[in-house]
């Protein structure tokens, strides 16, 4: 894709012809217009025309989604703007406010209400005052240059969004590349734990992404807790995950190589770095169900 201008249509703006063009700009640090497309803006490549003409044509750069169908999948610009980078599935599956925009732009508040399970109100209840300041100051523009405030602005949302979905994609990768899952016997129990070693080619964030990994694992509902790399330390940080209370790290508190526990027991970091006695951590930590059930009588009586 090579682009000169980007053309969205003028009047009220919506959050995905303004997302849209926030993705252009990071590869594309061109000017937006705010206009009605000509004929000649849709037939030359050179020009994006954005939520506005009537026509999805990538190969002309021409990317409507109002001609759809009324009851084809929801769709919007900015879904297809991530298509033609191809990271729409990547888009849809690590970023929970894609699909509903998409529901949103094309089916309106009440049916997206209802597809979320929610009642009506709470979509506007949920509003950002920063996204109504951004789309009122779009909305007003007819021009957007580089250096303008806006338009760095839209060009820095779209470098976080288009980095955090590479940087996910890449951490993913990784995670499937050099993590293990561990089986922990304590008792008669026999739990499993998803453990990342510590090597020289460690990112920056190790946990970044490990829960959407952990459900895309074939022993994903199996595993309780999760050991990674402590950023602060040479040593481990040991973790719940989902909140599953058979895993306490609070009767770790005594352990000598234990300097940090959470009041609530969820999390511990240690500078253990043994294999094996990261184990017997959490052999110790384990309370199995008969703790979990104290844990939510305990919680009950407590409310």
């Amino acid at each position: 894709m090579h682009i000169e201008e980007i053309i969205t249509h003028p009047g009220s703006a919506h959050k995905d012809e303004l997302l849209a063009c926030a993705l252009l700009l990071v590869e594309h640090p061109v000017p937006i217009y705010r206009r009605d497309p000509s004929d000649e803006d849709l037939a030359n490549p050179l020009t994006c025309v954005i939520d506005s003409g009537g026509k999805h044509e990538p190969y002309r750069n021409n990317y409507d989604h109002h001609q759809f169908h009324p009851k084809a999948k929801p769709s919007c610009s900015v879904s297809l703007i991530f298509d033609a980078l191809g990271l729409y599935d990547d888009a849809l599956k690590f970023l929970d406010w894609v699909e509903p925009i998409e529901w949103f732009d094309c089916r309106g508040p009440g049916h997206t209400a209802e597809w979320l399970g929610v009642d009506r109100r709470a979509l506007s209840r949920l509003n950002s005052p920063l996204d109504g300041a951004m789309l009122r100051a779009f909305s007003k523009t007819e021009r957007l240059l580089p250096g303008d405030f806006l338009w760095e602005t839209l060009r820095m949302v779209g470098q976080d969004i288009l980095g955090f979905v590479r940087g996910l994609r890449r951490q993913l990768c990784y995670l499937a590349e050099h993590t293990e899952v561990w089986e922990v016997e304590q008792g008669e129990d026999l739990f499993k734990v998803l453990f990342l070693p510590r090597n020289e080619n460690l990112p920056e964030e190790p946990t970044l992404g490990m829960g959407r990994f952990i459900e895309e694992h074939p022993s994903g509902r199996e595993i309780v807790a999760t050991v990674y790399p402590d950023r602060r330390s040479s040593g481990y940080g040991l973790a719940r995950y989902r909140d599953n209370y058979r895993v306490d790290f609070r009767r770790l508190d005594d352990s000598h190589d234990v300097h940090f526990t959470h009041a609530s027991g969820f999390l511990a970091k240690t500078t253990a770095t043994s294999p094996d006695r990261l184990r017997r951590l959490l052999q110790s930590a384990w309370v199995g169900r008969a703790g979990a059930a104290a844990f939510y009588k305990n919680a009950e009586a407590r409310s």
